[in-house]
């Protein structure tokens, strides 16, 4: 079994869901994480989702959303969310698309912070074909892969988050003392180490940190 980790983005003008669009768009809330998505039989989904800030504001979008069937919402600080709503057409699609293919989502699937959603699909080489064929053809939303490679069920989830190549730039700059205190090694040792040049080596370890402290301070 491979996994797939792709960014999903609204495409210029347009949006996931306008239900999704309206929570994105309040200042004093943050979506966090999407704990489970399920189609019903009757084609609703229902969502867990993770989110923090107003209570309050939530509520009222969801009360006046004509999408929404009905939600519960109940924590603190990080607060979790059940709603069950009408998708769009492509939303619907996708969903259908996933269960023909036996696509599993690794969750949580998380949101960046444009706002976008990080989603880790596992399946076979042949079905990740037949999403991006799907995708290819929708108009308000496009699909980034971000990572690929085997699955291991034991693997850590930060092999996960990074390409291939920037683990093997971080593993030696490990070995050769660039993160110890005080500074063991300079990006150029470490590019000396994987045959790169300084610059590239300083690209690859931003990257890896930009996402590793991303996940951090969620």
């Amino acid at each position: 079994m491979r996994y797939l980790t792709v960014e999903v983005k609204p495409n210029e003008g347009g949006a996931f869901h306008p239900l999704g669009d309206k929570l994105t768009e309040a200042p004093d809330i943050e979506r966090r994480a999407i704990h489970h998505v399920e189609l019903l039989a009757d084609e609703t989904v229902l969502l867990l989702a993770e989110a923090s800030g107003s209570q309050e504001r939530y509520e009222q979008i969801m009360a006046a959303s004509p999408h929404v069937i009905d939600y519960l919402v109940a924590g603190d600080d990080r607060w979790m969310a059940v709603s069950q709503f009408v998708p769009t057409d492509e939303v619907r699609k996708a969903l259908v698309l996933q269960q023909e293919l036996f696509l599993v989502v690794d969750t949580p699937i998380r949101f960046t912070s444009e706002g976008h959603l990080e989603i880790t699909y596992l399946g076979t080489e042949n079905s990740f074909s037949k999403l991006f064929d799907y995708a290819g053809e929708l108009d308000s939303m496009a699909f980034d892969i971000r990572n690929m490679g085997e699955y291991e069920a034991d693997e850590s989830s930060l092999s996960r988050m990074i390409t291939t190549r920037q683990e093997e730039v971080l593993e030696a700059a490990v070995e050769v003392g660039y993160y110890t205190e005080p500074r063991k090694a300079s990006l150029e040792e470490v590019g000396d180490a994987v045959g790169i040049s300084p610059g590239t080596v300083g690209e690859h370890l931003r990257k890896v940190e930009e996402r590793v402290f991303s996940e951090i301070v969620r």
